[in-house]
């Protein structure tokens, strides 16, 4: 039997999904929120000075994709950092990107809102979908930042990010680290039919899965799910993931992130 449509890859934050593409299976690779050219973006908005981490994000992705054999790469937005159209080595780390992954797979993207340059700086070089999302299959993807399409909700599976969601945790002694953990659970259609306008059984199937991708470029801040006070970013959090679990990038299971 098939496995699961979306699988998390143990140890990275990255997942393995069952697609379909104009009526041919795919096999996809999906990655959220790897913002190319963060460093940069760093410095002219906080004054931070750090080292590229560009080859080493291109590298860790390139093998990932060579070692799922996937036939596609769907980012769920935010591939780039810069608000707006990308420039100086954000730019250069994108093209370098993007012609390398174009000898391994396609490449779709799901606009976040970091990405609204995208689409013009890649012109048809590069997929890029509308902010929407897009369904492939019975999976449906999008960022996470506005609300997803009906026709995403209408999938089995949908797949968000933009949260960067992570989990504090503390030990006996008092001392406390940041993990970043993927969010799973019940998409609850009630919450997405009241933004709709509809009856909850026009928008999703009862047994509809919601998934909040852990960020893939591991220098972004993030939503701290467990710690009180920290707000969801997503129109649709926390309240269209019903009884919503976490579970760390090893694949342990946290249980209700609300009380991890």
């Amino acid at each position: 039997m098939p496995g699961p449509l979306v699988e998390p890859i143990p140890g990275h934050p990255a997942a393995v999904a069952r697609t379909n593409r104009r009526g041919f299976p795919e096999r996809s690779l999906v990655v959220a929120d790897y913002h190319a050219g963060i460093e940069a973006g760093l410095r002219y908005e906080r004054g931070v000075e750090l080292p590229s981490k560009a080859a080493v994000r291109r590298e860790r992705l390139l093998s990932l994709l060579d070692r799922t054999d996937a036939d596609r790469l769907v980012v769920l937005g935010d591939l780039g950092h810069r608000i707006g159209d990308p420039k100086g080595d954000e730019a250069d780390e994108l093209r370098d990107l993007a012609a390398a992954v174009a000898d391994r797979a396609e490449l779709t993207v799901v606009p976040g809102n970091h990405d609204g340059g995208l689409a013009d700086f890649f012109g048809d070089d590069v997929e890029v979908t509308d902010p929407a999302g897009v369904r492939l299959g019975d999976v449906g993807f999008c960022h996470g930042h506005t609300w997803p399409s009906r026709e995403v909700l209408a999938a089995d599976v949908v797949c968000s990010a933009h949260e960067h969601p992570a989990v504090r945790l503390e030990d006996e002694v008092g001392g406390a680290r940041k993990e970043r953990v993927w969010l799973r659970g019940p998409l609850a259609p009630e919450v997405f039919a009241e933004h709709y306008e509809v009856d909850p059984a026009e928008i999703a199937r009862d047994d509809a899965e919601l998934v909040v991708f852990p960020a893939f470029n591991d220098t972004s801040g993030g939503t701290w799910v467990n710690v009180p006070g920290q707000g969801f970013l997503s129109p649709f959090l926390p309240d269209g993931l019903a009884d919503g679990e976490a579970y760390l990038l090893d694949g342990t299971r946290l249980g209700d992130y609300r009380n991890v």
